[in-house]
């Protein structure tokens, strides 16, 4: 029987078919071989808050400038490319692209589909936010670029799938952001800041375009990545802006001088030929591109398409005069098509872009410190998600809606995604932005502690009114402060067993300790260490550990009261040590003045103490100030907070302690745990006073005998790690002009010297900016009290508030001290690090209130994930629910080639899945990019001849998946999506 099928019918699906059938490269315009081809690339940059919140930005009637409502930009953007054909636009920001997207319509979405699956609105990045490059970890960076690109996936398929990195504002550029942009998947990153002479050398040279080779361990291509440096930074070309924001004048309006000649309208055709061939001078092929938008543009979209379309009719009439100029709209991926098509050669680069400056004596380096409280807080918020993540996948559909109630981790993941963006980690928004930051992350957790709550229960088998004390870093836990007896659960996120000594403060000096097994603990009380020494509570302390990804539970009763143990009496010498490390300080000054490795015999004379820059008001030489993003110091010489520090010497068996205060705003104690191999430095810094009318930077130095050559070492992003050299750059000849600023680096997790035999090394707590600014030395930025606005937009300075009106912040933080060989440091170094950013999260609960969770069921008191641990290089880097049956898991190995090889920790490491997590089985394993996007095996990316010889490197085939032996080599990450079943 012959089927009929309506015309209208076929048509449709003609039109499905040809919508379907490819959304890649395919769809780029069509560009002349011959010419210059100039693409114009239509975008607003939308800052996921700033001088605005984040919902400010969105919502047009709480924003104080219209122009600014992300809401309405995207409204007008998608109305006028529905009214030309030929337009594109491009959208890099997810966090409010979703929040827009929730609220359209049906219709409104289907023209959307429509848009992106003919290329014509294109996505750019992915990620919920364009993340900062300096003071992001690496962790942090992946999950929240995973979160925006989920949605896309989710949404569009692959049609939304970004094909480029779009980081046109961060302020300087890391390489470890780019390797994680290449296993990802994207096929170029387009950046728009760099260092002004490094710019003015590339524009000579021809090198603005290049291919970052972003892992000194993975294979390239692997971590090879093209690089693209935007010629306008992001801005339209002087002169060629059509927005409200622009204060646009009427000569520059462009109009169609075939009806109506306008001699005003020749002068804008001809200013833009003019820049275009100024322009594609710079480059190395004959295409280049504009960038068309800015902060908040095109609230009215069709103003801006209106001029766009006339100019592109006029410029490319003069062709017919004998023009050599085609301009077009286009994207970043279809620009980036037409380079990969041309077959060029091109430069490599290995180093990254730090520090930026924007001209002499403009060093953007006091971001890597600024509100250093938020830091703090964003990277415990990090290891909070994790935690909750992994007992929500441990636990299964229990711990989302259990006995505390209904709960979910995306309100923490999208916090922290937030908190991620370039001027929220960074601590360059203003001061009320920065507040809500806080306020969405502590939203965040108060969801993700419900979580948790009903996880341990599910998982332990007990209900307990389980209690997270979250200010143990001022010494306040009203429950340990205030009971006779609770229980301490310690959870430990990561793949090994890990030993913690558990610090708590309470209001009595004798207490009974009880492990998982009810063997009596070793604990003592001690005398707080707290912001003055002089009213904090004591503190409660034992040793306690916890399986790997499971949680050991400890039972504290109050023992009758028992007389405090006696203040040591200061002695002639001054020493704190374990069996592994020896600290010797000065009687007469009481600083540091010694570390010894017991166990290496090695003895180092050091010396740490604080120290303050005057932060520049200006001078002769520029009227640069220091400020949220700059630093610049009004001379080289930092003052010392004080010349001798009062001690108090604390010695027991299971501590000891060297108390100094250094001044009224500035203590610090020193600190040794049994068996601990580094020493502790936990500092408290504020409020940093400013009744001399001097803004101040605060520092921690170090300093030895180490013979350096001018060079130290930082990771990048908390992974690979970076030479520095003093007064250098390694890709073009730097002329110094702040000796200071213009010498700091983002420090993520840890900055080393060495002299080729000692390395002595600086782990942190959070981002903060350091530096070697002479051999031997190390020097930390702890906190910065600013008075003056640097001119980079915030708009005020960085007087962040303490407790009350005028006073000002108070930081508390840990520096950890480690003193090794360089074969033994690299090993020990970065698992310390690793242990340190995911360290055991507790929490309490009143004794003796528990109930069953099932009946019949025995509580447990000790629970792990793993039915065995992990090897000591690999690292469990993600383990999260990522729909109703699937869990979203990535392995990771932390070391570098070379880097364990004493220990045998750098080799390639093979791992059993099939039946390693108890708490659930899986079914089936896929592999896919690193932010699970796109399966391993589909994913291709574009390859690129570079002048380090050859044509273009193929990738690797996707190794073939075997559940029961996963291989990873060197600093790779693999990431798998696993279907599976709960065993509970």
């Amino acid at each position: 029987m012959e089927v009929v099928v309506p015309i209208g019918m076929l048509v449709l699906w003609l039109l499905l078919v040809q919508h379907t059938r490819s959304c890649g490269y395919e769809l780029c315009p069509a560009t002349q071989p011959s010419m210059i081809n100039v693409h114009l690339l239509p975008h607003t940059h939308v800052d996921v808050g700033w001088l605005q919140t984040m919902d400010e930005y969105y919502f047009e009637d709480q924003s104080d400038d219209p122009h600014k409502c992300v809401q309405h930009i995207l409204d007008s953007v998608v109305s006028a490319l529905l009214a030309n054909p030929s337009r594109c636009f491009i959208f890099a920001e997810m966090a409010f692209f979703v929040r827009w997207w929730q609220q359209q319509p049906a219709p409104r979405r289907q023209a959307v589909q429509q848009l992106v699956s003919q290329g014509r609105l294109q996505f750019v990045n992915g990620g919920w936010v364009m993340n900062d490059e300096a003071t992001t970890y690496y962790a942090a960076i992946i999950d929240q670029m995973s979160l925006g690109r989920h949605f896309l996936s989710d949404t569009f398929g692959d049609c939304g799938r970004p094909r480029v990195a779009w980081h046109i504002d961060p302020f300087g550029h890391s390489r470890e952001q780019a390797s994680l942009f290449a296993q990802m998947g994207f096929d170029g990153y387009f950046l728009g800041r760099l260092d002004y002479q490094d710019k003015q050398r590339r524009e000579k040279e021809l090198e603005m375009e290049l291919v970052w080779r972003a892992s000194a361990n993975l294979r390239p291509p692997q971590a090879d990545l093209f690089t693209s440096i935007l010629p306008n930074v992001y801005l339209p070309p002087e002169g060629l802006c059509w927005d409200p924001l622009c204060s646009v004048r009427e000569e520059n309006l462009v109009a169609d001088n075939r009806a109506s000649p306008d001699p005003r309208t020749d002068e804008v055709i001809n200013h833009f030929l003019e820049v275009a061939v100024v322009q594609a001078q710079r480059y190395g092929s004959n295409h280049t591109v504009m960038t068309m938008g800015s902060d908040f543009f095109y609230s009215n979209a069709s103003r801006w398409f209106d001029n766009l379309d006339k100019l592109i009719q006029l410029v490319n009439a003069k062709q017919s005069e004998g023009s050599l100029i085609n301009v077009l709209y286009s994207t970043p991926a279809c620009y980036l098509w037409e380079l990969n098509k041309a077959n060029l050669t091109w430069t490599v680069k290995q180093d990254d872009f730090f520090p930026y400056a924007d001209g002499p004596h403009q060093f953007w380096t006091g971001y890597f410190t600024s509100r250093p409280a938020l830091k703090r807080y964003e990277r415990l918020s990090h290891k909070f998600l994790q935690v909750c993540n992994q007992l929500e996948a441990l636990a299964g559909p229990a711990a989302s809606q259990g006995p505390y109630g209904r709960a979910r981790s995306i309100y923490l993941r999208k916090a922290m995604a937030v908190a991620q963006h370039h001027d929220a980690v960074s601590g360059t928004s203003k001061q009320r932005v920065a507040n809500d930051y806080v306020k969405k992350l502590a939203e965040g957790w108060e969801q993700c502690e419900v979580l948790v709550s009903n996880a341990l229960a599910n998982l332990g088998g007990s209900r307990e009114d389980f209690v997270f004390c979250n200010d143990l870093n001022i010494s306040i836990c009203p429950l340990s402060q205030g009971s006779s007896s609770f229980l301490v659960i310690l959870y430990n996120p990561l793949g090994w067993t890990v030993n913690w000594m558990v610090r708590l403060p309470v209001s009595n000096w004798g207490f009974w300790v009880r492990d998982a097994n009810q063997q009596t603990v070793p604990s003592e009380v001690v005398a707080g260490s707290g912001e003055g020494m002089k009213n904090s509570p004591p503190e409660l302390l034992f040793p306690a550990s916890a399986p790997p990804l499971g949680f050991s539970i400890y039972s504290v009763a109050r023992l009758p009261s028992r007389v405090p143990t006696p203040a040591t009496p200061t002695p002639a010498t001054l020493v704190i040590q374990n069996e592994h490390i020896r600290a010797t300080f000065d009687p007469d000054t009481g600083l540091l003045q010694e570390i010894e490795n017991l166990d290496l015999g090695l003895r180092l004379p050091l010396t740490q103490a604080f120290y303050w820059y005057r932060a520049s008001i200006g001078d002769r030489r520029s009227s640069q100030v220091s400020g949220a993003y700059i630093f610049r110091t009004q001379s080289s010489v930092p003052f010392p907070v004080g010349h001798r520090v009062q001690t108090h010497l604390v010695q027991m068996a299971l501590v000891q302690e060297l108390h100094q205060n250094f001044s009224a705003w500035c203590s610090q104690v020193v600190r040794l745990y049994p068996g601990q191999k580094h020493l502790e430095l936990e500092w408290t810094v504020g409020p940093v006073p400013i009744e001399d009318d001097w803004g101040k930077e605060v520092i921690s130095l170090f300093d030895s005998q180490l013979e350096t050559g001018g060079r130290f070492y930082t990771d990048s992003n908390g992974r690979e790690i970076l030479e520095r050299r003093r007064d250098h750059r390694p890709t073009w000849d730097l002329k110094q002009t702040e000796p200071v600023a213009g010498n700091y680096y983002p420090v993520n997790s840890r900055i080393y010297i060495t002299d080729g035999q000692i390395q002595l090394t600086v782990l942190t707590d959070r981002s903060q900016g350091g530096s070697s600014l002479r051999d031997g030395s190390l020097e930390l930025m702890v906190h910065r009290r600013l008075l003056l606005d640097d001119n980079r937009g915030v708009g005020e300075a960085l007087l962040e508030p303490g407790d009350g009106p005028g006073i000002g912040l108070v930081v508390r933080g840990r520096h950890l001290v480690l003193l090794d060989t360089v074969e033994t440091a690299a090993a020990g170094h970065r698992l310390q690090a690793q242990r340190e950013a995911l360290a055991p999260q507790l929490v309490l609960a009143p004794a003796g209130q528990g109930t069953p969770y099932n009946l019949g069921t025995p509580p447990l008191t000790q629970f792990s994930g793993l039915r065995r641990e992990l090897p000591q290089s690999v690292h469990l880097l993600t383990l999260a629910r990522w729909g109703p049956n699937t869990i979203l898991l990535r392995l990771e190995h932390i070391f570098e080639h070379g880097e364990g090889s004493l220990f045998n920790l750098s080799q390639p490491v093979t791992i059993d899945l099939q039946d390693l997590f108890s708490a659930f089985t899986i079914n089936h394993l896929e592999e896919t990019t690193l932010s699970a996007d796109q399966l391993l095996p589909k994913a291709t990316r574009l390859q690129w001849r570079t002048s380090t010889g050859g044509g273009p490197v193929p990738l690797q085939p996707a190794p073939s998946l075997d559940l029961s032996a996963v291989t990873l080599q060197p600093m790779e990450i693999r990431t798998f999506l696993a279907s599976v079943t709960w065993n509970r």
